[in-house]
């Protein structure tokens, strides 16, 4: 299927490795044009320049954080005319409701709310003039259903979603489409990060650790950054127009809900 966005330029934050990579990889594949972002330069550049050797795209690199006021304002001095946005940052640790303080709180909500949402303020002006903008948010299948070690990402993203579901319907009209990917476990560090945690607390080797997270889903695997890149390619396609402030589960068939 032809995607029918070769040619625009998009923003992918957090992209050199796991789902942000995925989604970059995907969008390079439809002809897109990149600015990618990440922390960590090397590994960074390398995934850059894979996918120019790959896709034959434009692709643009800015190491910074975008967690930080700092690091938004680098970033967006070098991504102009951004007609697809990308939000993408690691979760909060996992731990207790016993464990987090004020700091903790305001630390997720920096990273996981409140970047997303003044990278939108910035960029949203530009896609309405033009007439045409895509935003895919990067949050988590714990908006839908919460997970109790996730005290921190459940709050702040489930605030992401909030302020999406309001301003979606505000920028609709432009032909600006905003929507949320909620991941469940796919094959990535942070599924490393979690399967070390549950290793380590029940004393299993990470290969248990990891066969028994899999066994609560019920495709019975972990998601692949492909599979995931290629839905959030779809969500800023011409074909998702009518697509709108609508948050969109790839886990597996993890979360049990009817809606």
């Amino acid at each position: 299927m032809d995607l029918g966005i070769a040619g625009k330029r998009a923003l992918v934050c957090a992209s050199s490795k796991g789902l942000g990579l995925g989604c970059a990889e995907a969008l390079a594949e439809a002809g897109v044009n990149l600015v990618m972002n990440a922390r960590g330069e090397e590994a960074l550049v390398q995934a850059a320049q894979s996918i120019r050797d790959a896709y034959g795209v434009e692709v643009e690199t800015v190491v910074a954080d975008v967690t930080t006021s700092e690091g938004q304002a680098k970033l967006l001095a070098a991504a102009t005319e951004i007609d697809i946005l990308v939000t993408n940052a690691g979760g909060p640790p996992p731990g207790l409701w016993s464990d987090w303080e004020r700091d903790d709180f305001i630390k997720a909500l920096d990273a996981n709310m409140l970047a997303p949402i003044a990278l939108m303020k910035a960029l949203l002006p530009g896609m309405m003039d033009r007439g045409w903008g895509r935003v895919v948010n990067i949050t988590s299948q714990s908006v839908k259903a919460p997970i109790a070690v996730l005290g921190l990402s459940n709050s702040a993203r489930a605030g992401l979603t909030g302020y999406v579901a309001g301003t979606a319907r505000q920028v609709a009209g432009s032909g600006v489409c905003i929507n949320n990917l909620l991941p469940g476990i796919h094959a990535t560090d942070r599924a490393v990060s979690l399967d070390s945690g549950v290793s380590a607390q029940q004393g299993i080797t990470m290969e248990e650790a990891k066969a028994q997270r899999a066994a609560t889903i019920p495709a019975g695997r972990y998601g692949s950054r492909g599979e995931f890149g290629a839905t959030c390619a779809f969500l800023c396609s011409q074909h998702a127009g009518f697509i709108v402030g609508q948050n969109i589960l790839l886990d597996g068939g993890s979360t049990n809900a009817t809606l």
